[in-house]
């Protein structure tokens, strides 16, 4: 059986990623970084690894070994105005979302005898929000990193950008307070498919990547069409 690696793998999006990997046959190992109680409750084989640690990165590749499919999905958000950002703030998300997929990635790939890495992207790679310079400039490098991994890797190595747009999981809902019913309508009346996106609707484009052998270099978003770019 081949085997996956899914960071951030344990909750929300990453979790509904490990599970659709388990349907297509893969053996998964999901990586987490302090939530000890949600990756026993995944069902999935866990490491515990802070993925902006690169020695440790290399410690746990090590003793997972080969690989066919790499899921960078571990991310955090710390979001501030630009001039009450410390640099702490930039380079906890920086290093998380950006260099932790540079880790593992350069950590796995030479175990990998062909397969692929599919890196999760953001909407807000593309598009600025405010309060979120690190993060946004995180999410716009990472699709930037896919395209130049995707040259250097092939043919033995397709290298894409899955990116989610208004997902509903309970990060998303807090953020942007889609309890309330305006706030959740106002939301809504953004997205041409008429529905906010599932869990499930970001695993279909991560089935996609997968299996699709002549894919590489590109960025897949699954918005419902709210951006269109």
């Amino acid at each position: 059986m081949s085997l996956a690696v899914v960071s951030g793998g344990t909750r929300g999006i990453g979790l509904a990623l490990s599970r659709r990997l388990v349907k297509l046959g893969y053996e998964v190992v999901a990586l987490y970084r302090s939530d000890r109680a949600a990756a026993e409750a995944s069902g999935l084989r866990t490491y515990q690894v802070d993925v902006a640690d690169a020695d440790a990165v290399e410690k746990v590749a090590a003793e997972i070994g080969a690989v066919s499919v790499l899921v960078n999905n571990a991310g955090v958000n710390i979001d501030r105005p630009f001039l009450d950002m410390s640099v702490e703030d930039w380079r906890t998300v920086v290093d998380t979302n950006l260099s932790g997929a540079f880790y593992l990635t350069k950590a796995f790939v030479p175990r990998m005898d062909e397969g692929t890495v599919i890196n999760v992207g953001a909407t807000t790679g593309m598009r600025a929000r405010t309060n979120g310079a690190n993060y946004c400039a995180s999410k716009a490098g990472l699709l930037h990193l896919t395209k130049c991994l995707a040259l250097e890797l092939a043919p033995r190595i397709r290298v894409n950008c899955l990116i989610p747009g208004m997902t509903e999981t309970d990060e998303l809902v807090t953020r942007f307070r889609l309890d309330d019913p305006v706030a959740r309508a106002q939301v809504i009346s953004e997205i041409p498919v008429g529905r906010m996106g599932t869990v499930e609707d970001v695993a279909d484009g991560l089935e996609f990547l997968v299996n699709g052998t002549y894919v590489t270099g590109q960025k897949l978003i699954v918005d419902g069409g709210q951006w269109m770019w």
